[in-house]
Formats: C-alpha cells, structure tokens, sequence
C-alpha cells in the first residue's frame, strides 16, 4: 500500500514550495499522529520539529480539540459569514479581542496567513480613500520580509528566491532595512537597530505623504532565515509610524499564540498595531482560519450608508468557518487552562542551553532564537561568515539526514529550522536537539573538502 500510494503522489500531486523532482527522489506520506510524533506509511516515526509548518500548538490528536470538531458537527458544519454571522464566529471574536492588543476591536475572519495579510492591505489601502486622503497608496516593505504568496503580500515581501519571478505581477512598495546583526558590519544590536531606524525616518520624511501602510513582521522574520530583531526596533517602528502618520501592519501569523513566549510576540515590546495579521496557531494546528484584527478608528472609516460605497468588498467562501472556530476556541481554553505560553517562556531558557551546546560545532555560524522560534545558521567560516556553497544544499541535506534519524523539519536555505509543538517536555527537545546535532555532524563532515 505505501509504494502504490507513493507512486500515486508523484503520479499526481505537485506540493507546495517543493521542486518535485527532490520529492520524487525522497518521497513520504504522513499516515497519522499522536502528541508531537507523526507516522508514516512504512509505520516510522517522527518527531514534529517544525509544528507541521509552525502551526502545531498541543500536538496531533489533542482529545479536547478533535471533541470540540465533532461536537460542532452535531449542529452544523459551515454557513455563509456574508451578511450574517454564527455562534463560534462571534464568541472567538470576542476572546480575539480579549486577548490582542488594547487597540485591536474589530476580527475580520479569512482562511490562511496570506489572505489575513491581503485584507489587511486593502483595509489599510481604502481607509484613507474612505477618510478623504487618496494620495496614500503606497506601502513599505522590509528587506528579507515574507508575508505570504497571494500577490498583496508578495508585493510587500522582499525576498528574491520567492518573489523575483512575479516582479511583473506585483505592486511597487518602498523597501526599508531590518536589523540582521549577525551579518551586520558592526555585529552590535544597539549600532545596527539605530542604523535601520535611521534609514527607515528619513524615507518616511521623504515619502510620508504617499505611503498608506508600512507591513512587517512581529520581532522574529520567519522565512528570511529566523532572523530575530534587537530589542527596541518593532517599538522604534511604532513610534515613527505614529509620528509620520502611517498605519502599521503587524504580522503575527507565525510569531502568535505563544510561539515567542507571549500571546503576541508585539507584547514584547508593548506595540500597539493599527492592523494585526494571525493565523497559524490559531486553531491549534486543526483547521485553515485566520483573522485580520483592526482598530475601532478604522473600522469606522467603512462604516457608513451603503450608496456612500465605503463597504469592504471582500470575503471568501469559508470565512469564518464553524468548524475552524469552534477548534480555536476551544484551542484558547486550552491555552489559559495549561498556561501554554508561560510553559513556552519557562522551557525556551532550557532549550537556549539545549541550541547553545551546537554553537561549538565547526560549521554552525549562529543561533537565533526567541522563544520556540529557532534558526540555526551553518556557515562554511565561523570566523569570516563565508557561506556554504548553494550548490551543495547543505542545510536540505541536514534536514534529510534528520528524517532519517527521527525527525522532521525544513531548512531555509542554511539555515535550520526548529520549531517544536509548545506542549514538547523537556526530555523531547533534548532528543530532538541531539537529532539535529548528530544530523549536523554527519553532513558537515563531508564539507571540508567541498571548499578546498
């Protein structure tokens, strides 16, 4: 059965962010899972170390979650969110905005990261159309940002292995620098957080007038390579935004819901967005929601008479799902019964001990991390930064010798990603480190004559 269902995959599948010809020769099939392993076809088991792509909060088959689907089954299964609403749509509506930043008081449900983003955009985009400022229309970007692969958040994204092709597709944005101190040229926090905020004032006193929105990322850029932001940038962010008269959009798709420590990762520095983008571990990992939450000043702006036309004119089919919302909701219960993100906060400190052990490996260059969020750069020089060759595909190697030892994750380039399930005890990620580490090992052996 798992080799006919393998050649069925290649036969008619093309999976996402995936050249196909890496899974033809490296197929595998997820048949089920428990807590934070999953299991394959051939019966092999691994650790989940990447929460099935940063969203995975409780583990597989949670009994609380899967009760809550089937519980709602019992009454319906989806109804339109078009001019009318439903019982899991509103009362997570209300915890949302119990729990997010005190501005935040309006949910705009969607169904994944990118269309929470996109709306966002548009939110942004016609407010000062709707308040009498059509000159507003332009955004900022941030180098290395990655919002998602709907064209909106593309074109405020800026990384070139993603974005170059659609370049013709796409709306022009500004583009401002983020902090990325490790290839920094003064290697200093303070220095290099100055440096950006420098740069991204004075494009605001030039354009200001012109830019609607600027989009990023919450503290940690995820798919730029888990580049991690020095203390007091996202707040020196808010305040320019503030001062220049320009919204700010904080994306929390893959930073929310505990994933850093706290609920949000803007909590770490008190930032209060205009527009906030989640998703990911809003449902625990079970069903595709997302929501864009807004201020009551900018939901006001599209509240009017409908001839006024200052209505949103956007939805999708499955907004604000039943299913999806009934799973969140009962995935938040779950969150303040267990004190998932002051698990998180407490076992991050074991696992920096755990991440600090690697640093003295010959090919790893650095370490970021902010709580389960964690990036491991491999570099073919410690000392000048010198990166691996591309052509040898170290860090996808890595991964696959990780597979083969038990468990899974994907790489950004050299980097490793490491994301564990919040609910992981310590023994498990002691085990998954020592994965990682002896999977490092092996594969980075062989660089030393790659370079030669």
């Amino acid at each position: 059965m798992s080799h006919e269902l393998i050649e069925k995959s290649k036969k008619y599948l093309w999976l996402p962010f995936t050249q196909m010809k890496d899974y033809d020769e490296n197929p595998i099939i997820i048949e089920s899972g428990q807590g934070i392993k999953m299991k394959d076809t051939d019966g092999k088991e691994y650790y989940d170390g990447f929460s099935a792509l940063w969203l995975n909060v409780h583990g597989h088959r949670k009994k609380e979650l899967d009760e809550a689907i089937k519980k709602q089954l019992d009454k319906i299964a989806h109804s339109t969110l078009l001019g009318m609403t439903n019982i899991p749509a509103t009362e997570l509506a209300e915890k949302l905005i119990e729990i997010s930043p005190e501005k935040l008081t309006r949910v705009f449900y969607s169904d994944s990261g990118a269309e929470a983003m996109e709306i966002a955009l548009k939110m942004a985009f016609q407010y000062w159309m709707n308040i009498g400022r059509p000159e507003k229309q332009k955004f900022i970007a941030m180098h290395n940002g990655y919002h998602g692969d709907t064209i909106g958040a593309v074109s405020v994204g800026s990384i070139d292995l993603y974005h170059q092709v659609y370049g013709p597709l796409m709306f022009e944005s500004y583009k401002a620098p983020i902090p990325f101190v490790y290839h920094s040229k003064s290697g200093d926090p303070t220095t290099c957080r100055d440096e950006c905020l420098h740069i991204l004032e004075q494009l605001l006193i030039e354009k200001h007038q012109e830019i609607a929105a600027l989009s990023i990322e919450s503290m940690v850029q995820g798919a730029g390579g888990m580049i991690v932001m020095p203390d007091g940038f996202l707040a020196g962010v808010r305040e320019l935004c503030t001062k220049y008269d320009v919204l700010m959009i904080v994306d929390e798709v893959a930073t929310g819901f505990g994933r850093t420590g706290k609920m949000f990762a803007c909590e770490h520095e008190g930032v209060q967005p205009d527009l906030m983008a989640v998703g990911k571990g809003i449902t625990g990992g079970y069903l595709p929601i997302a929501a864009t939450l807004t201020t009551e000043e900018i939901y006001q702006a599209f509240y009017d008479d409908y001839d006024k036309l200052k209505t949103l004119f956007h939805g999708h089919s499955y907004t604000g799902n039943q299913l999806g919302c009934a799973v969140a909701l009962e995935n938040l219960r779950l969150f303040e019964k267990e004190k998932l993100v002051e698990e998180v906060a407490e076992k991050a400190k074991y696992l920096h001990k755990l991440l600090e052990e690697l640093k003295s490996l010959p090919y790893v260059g650095d370490i970021r991390q902010l709580g389960f969020m964690c990036g491991i750069e491999l570099v073919f020089s410690k000392e000048t930064k010198e990166p691996l060759p591309k052509e040898k595909r170290i860090g996808y190697q890595a991964t696959l010798k990780m597979r083969e030892l038990g468990m899974l994750t994907r790489p950004l380039g050299d980097t490793i990603v490491f994301m564990p399930p919040h609910v992981s005890t310590k023994e498990e990620l002691k085990e998954m480190v020592a994965i990682m580490k002896e999977a490092i090992i092996e594969v980075t052996n062989e660089v030393t004559s790659v370079g030669a």
